[in-house]
């Protein structure tokens, strides 16, 4: 079975989809991560910030890391071997890793509501 690890960058979170601004391709490998492992696939991720230890035990990424310094993340790897460096997979990456339609990994998009907000100042009536 095909195992794939991912070491992001430093981010707020596991996922990096918090805080007021979100990237999108952020926000679609969390979508493709969480479809992969719905179905029982071997895949992982490792946030710089929260688990370094990551980071210095796998010989590779360390070794990249020394070489190139953080600027090379994100990192995947695809069975131990690099397979992207500085870059996240595109939904038909990982659909041909795993041997799935890219479909079933794309997120969905919802229709963006329109937000109405009067802010009254103190006083107003």
């Amino acid at each position: 079975m095909t195992k794939v690890t991912i070491y992001d960058p430093a981010m707020c979170c596991d996922t990096g989809v918090c805080g007021p601004v979100v990237d999108p391709k952020l926000t679609a490998v969390a979508a493709a991560v969480f479809s992969l492992e719905k179905k029982g696939f071997d895949i992982k991720r490792f946030n710089l910030g929260n688990d370094p230890a990551a980071f210095v035990e796998n010989k590779t990424v360390n070794a990249l890391l020394f070489d190139k310094g953080v600027d090379s993340l994100p990192v995947v790897l695809v069975d131990g071997e690099i397979a992207k460096i500085g870059d996240y997979p595109a939904a038909e990456e990982f659909a041909e890793w795993f041997g799935v339609e890219a479909s079933e990994l794309q997120t969905v998009k919802q229709p963006s509501l329109g937000l109405d907000v009067k802010i009254a100042s103190p006083g107003a009536k």
